[in-house]
């Protein structure tokens, strides 16, 4: 007999670049940010990392909510008040765990987090576990750049990648 699906609760959040799609689990842990244009990608996650899950309309916590808002506003000290917990492999943890530590109004390379991590010729897996994190914006995904200062890739798209990077403070040639 199978296991039930994890149950998580969906909520939604209206930002400067879209609506923000909030999975929170029974503790109020934040699992998942992800956008509404890109819901499919974020259940693909959610499914690789959780097995079967079943997401309920459940307003995430008002704590959550709050940092979530207080960022957009402009105070990016407060994505560090968000509780959040992923699943991933041990090396995909490794990466999501250190992409916080790279302050706001700051970008790093990929081969830079592939050397920071002691994993210096891992810099395609730094960029698949890049790419594979599902709490965009309060695991700073966005912060990774190419080397050469090129924005590459962005789950949620290149604009909203730009955007969250002017909104830090980041001073993008164009």
């Amino acid at each position: 007999m199978s296991e039930p699906p994890e149950a998580f609760g969906l909520d939604r959040l209206h930002t400067p670049i879209g609506t923000a799609l909030l999975v929170s689990d029974a503790g109020g842990v934040l699992r998942a940010l992800d956008w509404e244009d890109f819901e499919l990608r974020m259940r693909d996650l959610l499914r690789l990392q959780y097995g079967a899950v079943m997401l309920n309309e459940a307003r995430a916590p008002a704590a959550t909510r709050a940092a979530l808002t207080g960022y957009f506003e402009g105070d990016l000290a407060q994505l560090a008040e968000i509780r959040w917990c992923v699943a991933g492999t041990p090396f995909q943890r490794k990466v999501w765990n250190a992409l916080p530590a790279i302050p706001p109004g700051s970008t790093m390379s990929y081969g830079a987090l592939a050397t920071k991590i002691g994993a210096p010729q891992a810099m395609r897996a730094v960029g698949h576990a890049n790419g594979a994190n599902p709490l965009s914006v309060v695991v700073p995904c966005h912060r990774l750049i190419g080397a050469n200062g090129s924005l590459v890739k962005y789950g949620g798209g290149l604009e909203r990648k730009r955007w969250l990077l002017k909104h830090e403070g980041v001073v993008l040639r164009d």
